[in-house]
């Protein structure tokens, strides 16, 4: 059996599926156990040996703790490891990250580390890099893993933070209970939560911020959506009024610099309710531990360093933890460790395949002229009925705007319409276009995308002669004018990438950029017509 790890990427913490994770913090256990131990037999089974083996790190963005934890997981391997600076590096004359990549992939480098302002970096870049090797017969796919990437994700960080959370509980995946406190907005290490905490099976958070601080909307519908009970709090000082207190607190830096001068003049208050203070102790659970990603702020920390020697201090021991993840996971992505892993049916990515334009029959009374009252009815063309239905009346005319420049109706006769339904009163909006030139199936699609849950009517001689219904793709791609409305975005046009924009669909009907997470409505996802 192959291992199915060898080569794999790292660009958000559902590339690697929950029995994946469970093994592989089974493997980091067994790695720190044996380095504790001085048990070099065990460590040289992680080890991968070989000074051909090329390890990149390529921080484009301010790191010193991922940065130098991987350089000396990258150490501990005995493989080649090497560094690009980005302050000499060709990004800054205007090169692009796939050129730049594709170069260093061809001289035998396997994996590459980085960092990034840019969002959805590495996920792109595995797409690309791995067409270059196929393209150019190389003996090995290049790997990437994202050592973080601007307010998206921060999955390595998501790995050793989980692990310091089984060690606190007892190895046991049945159940968590985690306060997420401080800047929760601009914070990749607790978005990663969303998803990273799936790995237990009962999840409980409690989210601690004030309002300029929480966590943003999609990561909260995220978390609710896999399961978990969520709950909020504006400050700590709140939170430890409440009978339900978790033991295991999380604390992030907060970044006001980013918010403009609005928050700034308020800092010290929002500070203060993110900040542990000597009188919440008596409230504290017996066993609670505290956690952060590091470093706190030398001025302002959220956990104060008069905790950094009482049972509460978990963050020390949560670094060093991050050593033993990334030697770990660099073993398993080399192909060193993994061969006994047996994959099940949980680890597949099922991509949904579902019909989304429907034809049905149409009835005896689809006569143009029972769509609306106002609209004379057309002998030959197309209608598009319920558009936005439940909308307001200029929320429907502007969409129809757009979903006429989205199907290149602008040249051709016929107009809009907003109508009220007679059986619910909502508002909804018709299009027609007489004479219109049948659309095909491109021409559906696109329709079904900027358009989901309308009806379109084919009408030959004054009756209905074909009559589809659409629904929300499962996803888009290959469409020109598509554009993820994140300018941190890889596939954000400012980016000048060439990245072209994907989305998936997500249980509560949005759009999420298959690189960024981005969530937009299907009115978002369209380039500026």
């Amino acid at each position: 059996m192959s291992n199915v790890f060898k080569t794999r990427s790292l660009n958000v913490i559902e590339d690697f599926s929950i029995n994946e994770r469970r093994y592989f913090f089974k493997k980091v256990n067994e790695l720190k156990n044996a380095i504790i131990e001085n048990d070099v037999a065990k460590m040289d089974e992680f080890r991968i040996n070989d000074p051909d083996f090329g390890i990149y790190e390529v921080f484009l963005e301010d790191s010193t703790r991922t940065k130098e934890s991987f350089r000396n997981a990258a150490n501990f391997h005995h493989t080649k490891v090497s560094e690009l600076l980005s302050s000499s590096s060709s990004f800054n004359k205007g090169e692009s990250y796939a050129d730049t990549f594709n170069m260093l992939a061809g001289y035998q480098n396997s994996v590459f580390i980085v960092r990034s302002k840019v969002e959805g970096v590495t996920k792109w870049l595995s797409e690309e890099t791995e067409e270059y090797a196929e393209r150019n017969a190389l003996p090995y796919r290049p790997a990437f893993i994202n050592a973080g990437d601007g307010k998206h994700e921060h999955p390595t960080q998501e790995l050793l933070d989980e692990f310091t959370f089984l060690e606190d509980n007892n190895m046991s995946f049945d159940s968590i209970h985690v306060a997420l406190v401080g800047d929760l907005y601009h914070g990749r290490t607790v978005h990663s939560k969303a998803d990273g905490l799936k790995l237990f099976d009962k999840v409980k958070v409690d989210l601690i911020a004030p309002e300029e601080l929480a966590m943003p909307d999609s990561y909260v519908k995220k978390m609710k959506e896999n399961g978990f009970e969520v709950r909020m709090f504006g400050s700590i000082e709140e939170y430890v009024k409440d009978n339900d207190i978790a033991k295991m607190w999380y604390f992030t830096r907060p970044q006001l610099e980013r918010m403009g001068e609005k928050v700034l003049a308020k800092q010290a208050t929002l500070r203060e309710t993110i900040t542990f203070r000597k009188e919440f102790l008596e409230a504290l659970p017996e066993g609670t531990k505290f956690y952060h990603p590091l470093p706190r702020h030398k001025d302002h920390p959220t956990i104060p360093t008069w905790l950094d020697k009482t049972s509460l201090n978990g963050w020390e021991r949560q670094a060093i933890n991050g050593l033993y993840c990334r030697i770990v996971l660099i073993s398993l992505i080399s192909g060193k460790v993994g061969d006994d892993y047996i994959p099940v049916e949980a680890d597949k990515k099922l991509e949904v395949e579902e019909e989304y334009i429907i034809e049905v029959e149409p009835s005896n009374t689809d006569k143009h002229r029972t769509y609306s009252e106002g609209i004379r009815p057309i002998e030959n063309g197309i209608v598009i009925d319920h558009i936005c239905k439940g909308d307001s009346p200029s929320e429907i005319r502007n969409h129809m705007r757009l979903i006429s420049s989205v199907l290149a109706f602008d040249e051709g006769k016929g107009g809009e319409w907003v109508s009220k339904s007679q059986r619910d009163g909502l508002y909804k909006g018709i299009i027609f276009r007489p004479e219109a030139r049948e659309l095909g199936r491109k021409d559906l699609k696109r329709l079904a995308v900027v358009a989901p849950n309308a009806t379109l009517n084919i009408v030959k001689n004054g009756k209905v002669e074909k009559k589809y219904r659409t629904h929300m793709p499962p996803r888009i791609y290959n469409f020109d004018d598509l554009s993820c409305q994140n300018d941190a975005c890889i596939s954000h046009p400012s980016n000048g990438e060439g990245v072209p924009a994907k989305f998936y669909r997500t249980p509560d009907g949005h759009y999420a950029c298959a690189y960024c997470g981005k969530f937009h409505s299907f009115k978002e996802i369209w380039k500026k017509y």
